[in-house]
């Protein structure tokens, strides 16, 4: 597949930049807060917003023939066309500057900062690099990098990889448990009108890329990842990196994490087994 895809071409996309535009509304705090397992309360005007509502804000939206057969819009556009089938929310870094309040008019300037290609354990992997700006009209209030990883469905024919031998679950100090299933699944791809159907239609999931069960947000494991952190903490972390290690299914209990570092904490999610699906840094 490697030689299939036109890197030369597909590095024509760095540099490119986009701008919207978008208003933090109660219901919208509500909503987020209610899928991040928060206390609801009654936003009013000038109160804080979920630390990562800025995924929630300004998101493309595109007529129903403009889709592809995953979902999301099809291929090009902002984003390079990369052919890979499978695309997922590999990581990346937040940088908090100044708190996103119910009222704000907020605006987020998107560049494509790199593509790349490498070889992985499933093969050829491309990522895609976007490096975000999130304003309000007091400044800059997020710096937000998010990698995008694209890869191949391998064969049906392919011989299943040997099992590596499972590493013992890692020890937590700070621990909360919550269910994965599938309606607070679509309550985040509401929430950040997400089409992906990898969250939320089982049938293409399953019978089409191959996984065994709708796919957990990336997004929404780091934001319940943030939200713990500033509990522990009394504030939000000046910067916040994290990486998705595995996916996480719906269908059991899931787990998020954190023990203390002299920076600031070690943060993971794991599944049911207690097995990692993101790690995440957090330093103040």
């Amino acid at each position: 597949m490697t030689d299939a895809l036109d890197i030369d071409h597909l590095r024509q996309w760095i540099g490119r930049s986009e701008q919207a535009t978008d208003l933090v509304t109660p219901q919208l705090v509500k909503g987020l807060r209610a899928t991040l397992f928060l206390d609801i309360g009654k936003p009013q005007t000038g109160d804080a917003a979920p630390f990562t509502v800025h995924w929630c804000l300004g998101q493309p939206v595109y007529p129903m023939d403009q889709l592809g057969p995953d979902g999301h819009p099809t291929r090009g556009g902002f984003l390079p066309p990369v052919p890979l089938p499978r695309r997922m929310w590999a990581g990346g870094e937040l940088q908090f500057v100044d708190a996103l309040k119910v009222g704000d008019e907020v605006t987020r300037t998107s560049t494509i900062g790199d593509v790349t290609i490498k070889q992985g354990s499933t093969g050829t992997l491309c990522f895609v690099t976007v490096n975000h700006e999130i304003t309000t009209p007091r400044g800059v209030a997020i710096r937000d990098r998010q990698d995008i990883v694209y890869r191949d469905v391998p064969p049906s024919s392919a011989p299943a990889a040997p099992a590596k031998p499972a590493a013992a679950p890692p020890a937590a100090k700070h621990r909360e448990s919550h269910l994965a299933d599938p309606v607070l699944l679509f309550r985040y791809s509401a929430l950040t009108f997400n089409g992906h159907r990898i969250h939320y239609d089982r049938d293409y999931v399953t019978k089409v890329e191959g996984y065994p069960g709708l796919i957990v947000h990336g997004p929404m494991q780091a934001a319940l990842l943030v939200e713990f952190a500033a509990k522990l903490k009394g504030s939000v972390p000046k910067t916040f990196s994290y990486r998705g290690v595995q996916p996480l299914f719906d269908g059991a209990d899931f787990s998020v994490n954190a023990n203390e570092t002299a920076p600031g904490l070690d943060l993971w999610t794991a599944n049911v087994d207690g097995v990692p699906t993101m790690k995440a840094t957090a330093s103040w």
